[in-house]
């Protein structure tokens, strides 16, 4: 794999390497990149000998070298190719725009921008262009209307994941504006605030009859949204169907999907407006809607490919902390996996996320009650015929042909999806879903799931 516009490598990470233009460049690109440590400019794998102080200096960097800060729009992680440890840097695109090196400021020698495969000087006319449209109305840059915060909440969300907040959190974790008042971020995530999430419940397919109007808030925004998860899981009720084989159980909504879009909608929600996130429950299905529309440099195409445009880097960064989000630009694929693209609505204020009430319900895998495995809706014989004949690492194509199947989309609603998210098969080429050379192989559960249908014949 060579390097393209959006892929860059870096042998090593040195005083020299100056991995900081490259970070620019990306943020400041519609499409955001990745940066690999440990890879020659021509391709081979040399690795990286010590991942974790890497990595650390890859954050320091990163967080104290770049203007604005890019807390949030990146993310660092090890990964291994070709029995080597090597480091990727994930980057998103920014919403603040002209991003710079802080040493040089606005200028050509502190703004770069992505052209091919290389990062370049960005002309000070663009410079001056980009800063004058920069958004005015960041929750970051917005006074909170009180200044009476208290944080014991968000203290207990960062100690449950072993991680303590210092004296300087509020500085840290921008939760102040530049003249050192309370932001709107800081207003969200307090102990109390005026911030109330509505999850309503209706008998009717439309907002006529309500049987249940529940509200979540006026506390921090991390325990709004675990609570509006745990009253979603309740109301996603499992089915239950009795075969003569087995007990075959399927939620009314994907369990992954669901999650992703509710944390999603909190917390791209464009809070300057002043309207929460809110969730409405229907006969048939799931109504999940959020104020704002999709950022100005983000196309509706490039949307659902996967580009990350953070709204809230500030939110984002936190949630990642507390392990409510994986990583960047993680949510939609999971989604769209599920459900497609028909399950988004646009207009000029807001974006509604709709999931039909078993909608999938003939095409996904169900949790098995076994300790190992999952057990399917669809044909056990045939999931299994299909995970033995990929023992060996098969294409789309080969495993098409093998089952005799010729509509390449409904075979993927109906076998590959399901089996990714149940985490039995993975892509060979994670990063890249629709590449042309995308191969599927076997997890470890996919191993296990094989031995429990063989010993359950």
């Amino acid at each position: 794999m060579s390097e393209t516009n959006r892929i860059e490598y870096k042998r090593e990470l040195t005083s020299e390497v100056d991995t900081e233009k490259e970070v620019v460049a990306f943020l400041n690109y519609k499409e955001g990149g990745y940066i690999y440590i440990g890879i020659d400019k021509d391709g081979p794998t040399v690795g990286v000998s010590d991942v974790d102080d890497c990595m650390l200096r890859l954050k320091d960097r990163i967080k104290h070298n770049i203007s604005p800060s890019a807390m949030g729009l990146f993310d660092i992680a090890e990964e291994q190719k070709d029995g080597r440890s090597i480091i990727k840097v994930t980057v998103a695109s920014g919403i603040e725009k002209p991003y710079f090196k802080t040493k040089y400021g606005m200028t050509p020698r502190g703004a770069y921008m992505r052209v091919g495969t290389s990062a370049e000087p960005m002309p000070q006319e663009q410079i001056d262009r980009l800063f004058a449209m920069r958004t005015r109305n960041s929750i970051g840059r917005i006074v909170s209307n009180r200044q009476d915060l208290s944080f014991e909440q968000l203290r207990i969300y960062y100690d449950e994941r072993g991680k303590r907040l210092n004296d300087n959190f509020k500085r840290t974790l921008e939760l102040l504006t530049d003249d050192g008042k309370y932001n709107y971020v800081a207003y969200l995530l307090a102990d109390e605030n005026g911030n109330s999430i509505k999850v309503a419940k209706y008998s009717s397919l439309d907002r006529c009859d309500l049987v249940e109007n529940n509200e979540y808030g006026y506390c921090s925004l991390i325990k709004a949204t675990k609570s509006v998860l745990s009253r979603l899981d309740i109301e996603n009720k499992v089915a239950a169907t009795i075969t003569p084989m087995e007990r075959i159980e399927t939620p009314l909504w994907n369990k992954v999907a669901l999650r992703e879009a509710v944390i999603n909608a909190i917390v791209h929600n464009d809070y300057s407006f002043e309207v929460p996130p809110k969730f409405e429950i229907f006969p048939d299905r799931l109504e999940i809607t959020s104020a704002g529309r999709l950022p100005e440099s983000l196309t509706r195409e490039e949307f659902f490919n996967g580009i990350s445009i953070p709204r809230n880097k500030e939110l984002m960064r936190i949630y990642r902390d507390v392990e409510l989000v994986e990583s960047l630009g993680s949510g939609i694929p999971r989604i769209l996996r599920a459900y497609g693209e028909d399950c988004f609505k646009f207009t000029d204020n807001f974006i509604r996320i709709t999931l039909p009430i078993s909608a999938h319900e003939s095409t996904k895998l169900a949790p098995s009650r076994h300790q190992v495995g999952t057990k399917s809706v669809v044909d056990i014989e045939d999931v299994g015929k299909l995970l033995i004949f990929c023992q060996e690492t098969r294409t789309i194509a080969e495993m098409l042909s093998y089952m005799s199947y010729s509509d390449r989309t409904k075979f993927r609603k109906k076998y590959i999806y399901p089996l990714l998210d149940a985490e039995i098969i993975q892509m060979t080429i994670p990063d890249k879903p629709n590449s042309r050379n995308q191969k599927y192989q076997l997890t470890a559960n996919g191993w296990d799931l094989i031995d429990d249908l063989k010993n359950s014949k």
